[in-house]
């Protein structure tokens, strides 16, 4: 219960999105060169104050299989805010803080991200969810260098140096340099985070996800979770009211 209520919320840190014009296509050049893959990636990054709207989420393991409808509010480097209809489950992330509670249950979690980081696979913070929400890579990519291919109609990303625990790799796409999919691996402990952006939309004027799947294995066993995004706006004045209820029970992760 404890992982599918986890799961479940992180589901809920990735977002975006308002059913307009999907971006498709875009061309390849064969002649770009890693270094300039990656300054155009970082020159596209989605320029933002605040985003809200909605998303629906589905989310499956060997143990169950679920369904969301949620509201999202988020600002910039700041915070992510999720509530379910009704405010039965909310979630409430900062730089140094991730928080939920369930009120079907009564329990809450108030905590950092290790367990998160450790659920997963990789290290997380802020900056990387706040990543994977708008298509950017969750690793810097400018503090390596990088071999690049040409792979499923997208720009291939890989180390030049092979890393000791990791393996990791990136794809962009050629139309907006959004990321395409990326993987970070540690096969030596059979853990693979597999982050697919199916495609993106364009709203006023930015370029953000349309549909992501997640796909997270951990000792060979499965999680899925596919998102899709509706109703968005930009730069809205938002509020995040949050407080974990009197009397709920705090969740122990372990």
């Amino acid at each position: 219960m404890i992982k599918n209520i986890v799961f479940s919320v992180f589901a809920l840190f990735i977002v975006s999105c308002k059913s307009t014009k999907v971006v498709t296509g875009g061309t390849i050049d064969e002649n770009l060169n890693a270094k300039n893959i990656i300054k155009s990636h970082y020159a596209n990054a989605l320029d933002f104050k605040t985003i809200s709207g909605r998303m629906d989420i589905d989310f499956q393991d060997k143990n169950a299989s679920q369904g969301f409808n949620v509201s999202l509010r988020m600002e910039k480097d700041k915070a992510i805010w999720i509530s379910a209809p009704l405010g039965v489950v909310k979630a409430y992330i900062t730089p140094k803080r991730v928080s939920f509670y369930n009120r079907l249950d009564g329990s809450y979690f108030d905590g950092d991200f290790s367990y998160l980081s450790n659920l997963l696979g990789t290290d997380l913070d802020f900056e990387k969810v706040q990543n994977l929400l708008v298509g950017q890579a969750i690793l810097d990519l400018r503090n390596d260098k990088y071999d690049a291919t040409i792979a499923n109609e997208n720009y291939q990303l890989k180390p030049k140096k092979a890393l000791d625990l990791f393996k990791i790799l990136f794809q962009i796409e050629p139309k907006n340099f959004k990321i395409g999919t990326q993987q970070i691996s540690q096969p030596e402990n059979g853990r693979l985070l597999d982050i697919t952006y199916k495609n993106y939309q364009e709203i006023d004027q930015k370029i953000i996800p349309n549909e992501i799947d997640i796909s997270a294995t951990i000792d060979n066993n499965q999680s899925l979770i596919a998102i899709a995004y509706k109703n968005i706006e930009f730069n809205r004045n938002l509020k995040f009211p949050y407080d974990i209820p009197k009397g709920f029970k705090e969740i122990t992760l372990k």
